[in-house]
């Protein structure tokens, strides 16, 4: 990834918790003559490992478990909030003319080496884990154990786990750290007014840089 130091994230909290509100990642391999792209919901456990361990499971039905335990690193996408920039935002913009669209994003990628796993007692706890943490919203969570037992087997039978130590990981805020103070409020500014999910999330980004990098 083209990273510029001025967009880097290095802070292992901040790109768990992006993990962890985005967690849907593009899971990357190569397989025996191309790349294979997986999509799939992801757990972190930061505590594991240098960098935190990744797990998620894929159908058994899915060709891309028999591939796993290669020696080749796999990739990890995450992507955050994302949003197209105009420039009729900057302030800078409307004095000399010098701007140009672009687009903000949050992103990380992780890598490291993942591993299937059939135990049945680990895909047990992981979807159980999984569940619990997606249903945490709902009125009403649902429960693994409020399905009947032998037909959580039956579905555990058709799984896969995957298993990834992350043994690196980037991050990229590209979040209009390259403009002037005012061009990046009024950034904040137009996102805010645009009140979707994605804008009001990228704007809130916007923000919480030009607040730290302010004296």
């Amino acid at each position: 990834m083209y990273l510029p130091q001025q967009f880097e994230e290095t802070r292992l909290d901040v790109l768990h918790q992006l993990i962890r509100s985005h967690a849907f990642g593009t899971f990357v391999i190569l397989g025996d003559a191309e790349l294979v792209a997986n999509h799939m919901p992801f757990l972190v456990s930061p505590g594991e490992g240098s960098s935190g361990t990744l797990r998620a499971h894929v159908a058994r039905s899915n060709p891309v478990w028999k591939q796993l335990g290669k020696p080749v690193e796999a990739l990890v996408v995450f992507q955050g909030p994302e949003s197209y920039i105009t420039p009729s935002w900057y302030p800078s913009k409307h004095a000399d003319g010098k701007a140009v669209p672009t687009w903000n994003y949050a992103v990380v990628h992780a890598y490291g080496h993942p591993r299937a796993i059939e135990d049945p007692a680990w895909l047990l706890a992981h979807v159980t884990q999984l569940t619990a943490q997606h249903e945490s919203g709902q009125a009403l969570p649902w429960k693994v154990s409020d399905a009947p037992k032998d037909y959580t087997d039956q579905m555990i039978s058709r799984i896969v786990g995957i298993e990834i130590p992350i043994s690196r990981i980037q991050g990229k805020w590209k979040v209009s750290q390259n403009r002037q103070l005012a061009d990046r409020l009024g950034v904040a500014a137009g996102l805010q007014s645009r009140a979707t999910e994605q804008s009001l999330a990228m704007a809130e980004l916007v923000l919480q840089r030009a607040r730290s990098s302010t004296p």
